[in-house]
């Protein structure tokens, strides 16, 4: 069992038509926006069922429309709601903007939303073999903390952990501080996975990284493709895959899935086997999670594939 420890949200994304009374509102400023379901972990335990892993979400949804769906939607990808704790509190939102070359951006509404108070669960689900974590939650108090606990407990349990900062800059009130907590996090991480532009943003490089405590550092590079660097010096590179990209939205979040269900199909889902993982081994798994990835830009909004879409792994 994996389980993902994180924000889910809805996503509103720009629509390209224009509304049904003709008028065009993306002149006056005003984009025509469609709810999407989403959010970093949301998105990576979707795709975790998608491919067929068992996985389990852990988080806090609202009692709201919103909230109902996003429950929906982890059912309908074969997710164990189980951990999943609810409250009164509106779904949290982002506004997304997407750029000429497929990128999105987001302008978060987050106060006082369900997902910011998630609490310490008594424990995880029987048979947990990794734990993931990421983007909002791990930045917006107090559920930072709470999720932050979880994961030093998971590693000092010995359990896989899997970490993603998908760096949102706007949500990060002092940048010193949430660098600072970073560093602190490594020690409790087994993968770390981040892209080039978080990379830049933390100020820091795989290989120091690394000294801090991971097995493997992976880095994505957007259509380049993706770079594992590991702790005996070893570095692999795969390419993008090349495809006719609608957004980016999910894609960061497809690799981590990728990464996690190819490592459990290898029975490596502990420090110890991730260490022991040879290049050609780890050039296959990047190559799955970079055919991932694009299937999912190939496509609107997080629709990450499912298994008979990407093959073995």
């Amino acid at each position: 069992m994996i389980v993902v420890a994180g924000e889910a949200l809805i996503d509103l994304v720009p629509l390209e038509a224009s509304p049904a009374d003709g008028v065009d509102r993306r002149a006056a400023g005003l984009p025509q926006l469609a709810p999407r379901l989403g959010g970093g972990p949301y998105n990576t335990a979707v795709a975790l069922g998608r491919l067929g892993s068992p996985v389990a979400f852990c988080s806090r949804l609202s009692r709201d429309g919103f909230g109902e769906a996003l429950l929906a939607g982890l059912r309908s990808a074969a997710v164990d709601v189980s951990p999943v704790q609810r409250g009164d509190e509106p779904t949290t939102l982002a506004v997304t903007a997407i750029g000429p070359d497929g990128s999105a951006g987001y302008s978060f509404y987050a106060e006082g939303t369900a997902d910011r108070l998630f609490s310490v669960p008594d424990r995880l689900p029987s048979g947990t073999r990794a734990v993931s974590f990421g983007t909002c939650s791990l930045v917006l108090e107090p559920g930072a903390t709470a999720y932050e606990e979880v994961m030093r407990s998971a590693a000092a349990q010995g359990l896989f952990t899997a970490l993603d900062p998908n760096i949102r800059a706007g949500l990060i009130p002092d940048a010193d501080a949430y660098r600072t907590r970073f560093k602190s996090w490594l020690p409790s991480t087994t993968l770390l996975k981040l892209s080039e532009e978080d990379a830049q943003w933390l100020g820091g490089t795989p290989r120091e990284w690394l000294a801090d405590g991971p097995a493997a550092v992976v880095l994505t590079r957007g259509g380049n493709g993706l770079t594992v660097f590991t702790r005996d010096g070893g570095e692999h590179a795969v390419p993008g895959e090349q495809v006719e990209v609608v957004d980016t939205i999910g894609a960061g979040d497809t690799v981590n899935a990728a990464l996690l269900h190819g490592l459990a199909q290898r029975d490596a889902l502990s420090p110890a086997a991730v260490g022991g993982l040879d290049g050609d081994g780890w050039t296959r798994l990047l190559g799955f999670a970079a055919h991932a990835a694009a299937i999912t830009c190939s496509r609107a909004g997080a629709e990450p594939p499912y298994a008979s879409e990407v093959g073995g792994v």
